[in-house]
């Protein structure tokens, strides 16, 4: 069976053939049974619980907000009925009483894995709306269109899509050995795989050799793909490999890299245990919610040979 990371496996009907249909958009805000989830400076309201819900909203005293202008789209639906999200971070309406605002991160570690998707997909989008309110192509402020899902120039007539960025997160191995490494730009014991941007006129492979040559000096011959997972911060698609390395000789590039290391499989799985356990005081991998945290367990258990 498939498994499923956090921010993946979002259960809502997207309904992209119909975000264009202005009469079906209109009965949709209209409606009784519709709902919208809240977001404050990219800071999902949620209900305190085990585990920590979607503090979903009737969407009528929120439509002065939509109307006057604040960033809003359609999410998808769920059983037939609408589910929003809206960008409250400038409201004067008071905010629900029994929810507040939470780290995404944080929440996506203890909510119900449909919730936490629904929520990345509402962060995404939020976010890449304040990210390109101008047209890319003559710079005059662009227009919401298509539920949330497009923003048209009228000036130049130019139609402007949100974007998601492919990022290769890979495992590089040899043997009984794993080589994970830790970022130059964060502090802490804590180690993960491999990763970087794909590059245009790139294949997801191509790029997997590369960044792992490029920071730690290894040359990969066979490249196995195991998973992906969508990561709103702010929108990328992580792309997970196992690569096969032809040797263990490093040459860090200490720009990308704090330090890597070769690991066994019973070091990788006491690093996931104290992972899991919050335990960062020693070496331990990426939060569990991460890709590269799974990709190492996965492996370190026999998963991926």
């Amino acid at each position: 069976m498939e498994e499923v990371y956090a921010f993946g496996g979002n259960p809502l009907d997207r309904a992209s053939e119909r975000r264009a249909d202005a009469a079906w958009l209109a009965g949709l805000l209209d409606h009784v049974d519709s709902r919208v989830a809240l977001l404050s400076e990219l800071k999902p309201l949620a209900r305190a619980g085990s585990p920590p819900s979607i503090a979903w909203q009737p969407l009528a005293p929120w439509r002065g907000l939509m109307d006057s202008g604040a960033t809003w789209l359609l999410l998808g639906l769920a059983d037939g009925r609408a589910r929003f999200a809206l960008d409250v971070t400038a409201a004067t309406t008071p905010l629900p009483a029994d929810a507040a605002p939470g780290d995404m991160r944080a929440l996506a570690a203890e909510m119900d894995g449909a919730d936490a998707a629904i929520l990345g997909e509402a962060r995404a989008l939020i976010d890449w709306h304040a990210r390109h309110r101008f047209c890319a192509v003559c710079g005059t402020p662009s227009k919401v269109e298509s539920a949330g899902w497009c923003r048209r120039c009228p000036s130049c007539k130019a139609q402007h899509f949100p974007r998601v960025d492919p990022v290769v997160i890979m495992l590089p191995v040899l043997g009984e050995r794993c080589l994970l490494g830790r970022n130059a730009r964060r502090a802490g014991a804590r180690f993960s795989c491999l990763a970087g941007f794909v590059e245009p006129g790139e294949t997801l492979e191509e790029a997997v050799r590369r960044e792992v040559r490029e920071e730690s000096g290894l040359i990969v011959a066979r490249v196995r793909y195991m998973a992906s997972q969508p990561w709103p911060f702010p929108s990328s698609l992580m792309c997970g490999f196992v690569a096969e390395a032809t040797g263990d000789t490093l040459k860090i590039d200490h720009t990308e890299l704090a330090t890597a290391r070769w690991f066994t499989r019973d070091e990788v799985l006491a690093m996931a245990a104290r992972s899991a356990a919050g335990d960062g005081a020693a070496d331990s991998l990426a939060p569990p919610i991460a890709i590269g945290h799974q990709i190492a367990r996965r492996w370190a258990s026999g998963e991926f040979g």
